[in-house]
């Protein structure tokens, strides 16, 4: 679950401010036999933030952001859902077919993910793989126009795909062209929202005397944090547990560390819990000392309607939802170039580059 919610927030791994990157990627999903659960679904983000939705059960494209509509022409909803529609009923006949290839039946999921990112030093980025399972499938190498099999079931579909070369050459041109141009409009129409910058709000929790301390940062904005403990100035590994980057029901992130620490080991040692947030130069510092410790026992009775026990639970249900609509994104997912595009300008933009995903 980790590395999913890494991934799909575009999570760096490093203790400093990185440069700032901006991304668009679409994630579809299709199940089989999941109880009380979609077919189908698609889900765009902008910088880990999601703009658009489409399931089996509404079969509408909705926005998910105001400013998506800024972006939009007017046909942009009516063709999207079609597309969505069209992408639908292939989904359905690749996992039927994936599910024969693997002699398989009963749950199972089979997944698309491509976008695209663009650097604040212009450098781009762009990926599209298929997944099955939570697992690779098959892999677009952009640089030589060729796919990759992640096991000897997805090599028939390799070779069928590399036969011509004509759906990766496709892919290569959206990811590099078409896919940045949108991703400039949908951030210019969405700055606001996605450039904005807010600080962090940190506390430290502790349910019992003998649990772990929890370093509890959350209503920040973007989604690039670093929550990390610190003993007489030097970084604490062995004895922390770092958690998962959650996002609020505000469009906001949290994100919790713990660490394993006696009472009698911090009160003799300065242990504190450092937050470092892209965009913001500044650390923000948190000494572990008595009085600074929010708990459930002693004299401070935090309950149920505690704020940061809420906007954990709120966190955590919003995570889950995520995941569901990206379900198995340890990769970057699917293959073909179409599915859910950005709406073109023009009938011969990004609307008539392919003809969505294809049969596997």
């Amino acid at each position: 679950m980790k590395g999913i919610i890494l991934l799909v927030l575009g999570i760096g791994l490093l203790h400093t401010a990185s440069a700032v990157t901006h991304s668009l990627k679409y994630f579809f999903t299709a199940s089989s036999e999941v109880p009380n659960f979609p077919e189908f679904v698609v889900v765009g983000m902008v910088d880990g933030v999601q703009m658009v939705h489409y399931d089996s059960n509404s079969q509408r494209a909705v926005p998910k952001q105001d400013w998506v509509n800024k972006a939009a022409d007017p046909q942009y909803w009516e063709r999207n859902t079609g597309n969505c529609k069209g992408n639908q009923q292939t989904f359905k006949a690749n996992i039927d077919i994936a599910k024969q290839r693997f002699n398989q039946s009963g749950v199972h999921t089979f997944q698309w993910m491509y976008g695209c990112e663009l650097g604040d030093d212009g450098i781009t980025r762009g990926d599209c793989q298929y997944g099955y399972d939570g697992a690779d499938f098959l892999s677009l190498d952009k640089s030589t126009l060729t796919w990759t099999a992640a096991n000897q079931k997805a090599v028939i579909t390799k070779l069928k795909l590399d036969a011509t070369g004509a759906v990766a050459n496709n892919y290569k041109n959206y990811l590099e062209n078409t896919c940045i141009e949108w991703l400039k409009k949908y951030v210019n129409f969405g700055k606001d929202t996605l450039e904005r910058k807010v600080r962090p709000s940190v506390s430290l929790l502790q349910k019992t005397p003998s649990s772990p301390v929890t370093c509890h940062a959350t209503g920040f904005y973007p989604s690039g944090v670093m929550v990390f403990w610190q003993k007489d100035g030097q970084e604490q590994h062995g004895d922390v547990e770092h958690g998962e980057i959650l996002q609020n029901d505000d469009g906001t992130f949290q994100k919790s560390t713990h660490l394993t620490v006696t009472p009698e080991e911090w009160k003799n040692n300065k242990y504190q819990c450092v937050v470092q947030l892209a965009g913001i130069e500044d650390d923000i510092t948190k000494v572990l000392i008595e009085s600074e410790i929010q708990t459930n026992f002693g004299k401070t009775n935090r309950g149920s309607n505690d704020p940061n026990t809420i906007g954990l639970i709120i966190g955590g249900v919003i995570a889950l939802l995520v995941i569901i609509a990206v379900v198995g994104v340890v990769i970057w997912k699917k293959k073909n170039k179409k599915g859910f595009v950005p709406a073109s300008t023009s009938d011969t933009d990004s609307e008539n580059s392919g003809k969505g995903i294809q049969k596997i």
